[in-house]
């Protein structure tokens, strides 16, 4: 994957609304999260998979995939996995460990799916990346939309209360040799976060910009698409969401 030269990088992060296009589809993204816990990770999918007494032939949908960490897990485990993401690069690579019961495609998420599915998960805070909020609702109504009439979903989102309780305004993440300095701030109903870095004498600057989505926020949104909440949960042990303590908001809705 080549580097983003930096008068690339500054344009394509002119426009607020596609941070996550520009950002996501860069090699530093990955180097920055390289550390991501990936038995954490499995034991959420081990958890959440026993909770929904999922079939041994279900299909499963991974909906911002970004390498597909979690679908090649889930296909280990048996099922029937897709994987889709928006960055073209992000599936460029996921797609090396594609066999007959894993694909991955490039996807919107605000779009409806060509095929419905068992299970649709939404992972690691991969929603409310849009500056519209009709966007989110539409991303909502996708996902209701591409279930089975029995399928479940899942997003797993950041606990808005204890994140901006606990946020760190300023921090220096060194990783593979390179500094990622890191701002957070609270802007307009977003969590935003500035990453400013040099690699190879070039200077990068990117944003990450989620909207502070709280459970309320998620269930007047539900209710409008006629989704049904089934439960909440606040970490990946399925504990349940305390919104002043939890690490996490998970919502399984259908």
């Amino acid at each position: 994957m080549s580097k983003l030269p930096h008068s690339e990088s500054t344009k394509m992060n002119s426009n607020a609304e596609n941070w996550f296009a520009s950002w996501f589809d860069t090699p530093y993204y990955h180097i920055l999260y390289k550390d991501r816990d990936d038995k954490e990770a499995q034991i959420f999918m081990d958890n959440i998979v026993n909770y929904l007494n999922l079939p041994e032939e279900a299909k499963i949908l991974d909906l911002a995939c970004g390498k597909g960490r979690h679908s090649i897990y889930l296909n280990e485990m048996g099922f029937d996995v897709t994987g889709a993401d928006l960055s073209e690069n992000s599936i460029a690579e996921a797609k090396k460990f594609e066999n007959d019961k894993l694909h991955f495609e490039v996807h919107d998420m605000r779009e409806k799916c060509s095929q419905k599915y068992d299970a649709i998960l939404n992972l690691f805070t991969s929603f409310g990346y849009f500056e519209n909020e009709e966007d989110n609702f539409k991303t909502l109504q996708s996902i209701h939309e591409s279930l089975t009439e029995y399928g479940f979903a899942v997003i797993d989102f950041m606990n808005v209360y204890t994140v901006i309780e606990n946020l760190v305004a300023t921090e220096v993440k060194t990783v593979d040799g390179i500094d990622f300095h890191i701002k957070r701030n609270v802007i307009d109903g977003f969590i935003v976060k500035d990453i400013d870095f040099e690699d190879n004498g070039q200077n990068y600057h990117f944003t990450e910009k989620v909207r502070a989505l709280t459970l309320e926020d998620f269930e007047r949104m539900m209710e409008e698409a006629g989704i049904y909440l089934l439960d909440t949960f606040g970490d990946y042990k399925l504990k349940k969401f305390h919104k002043k303590e939890s690490e996490r908001l998970i919502m399984l809705f259908k």
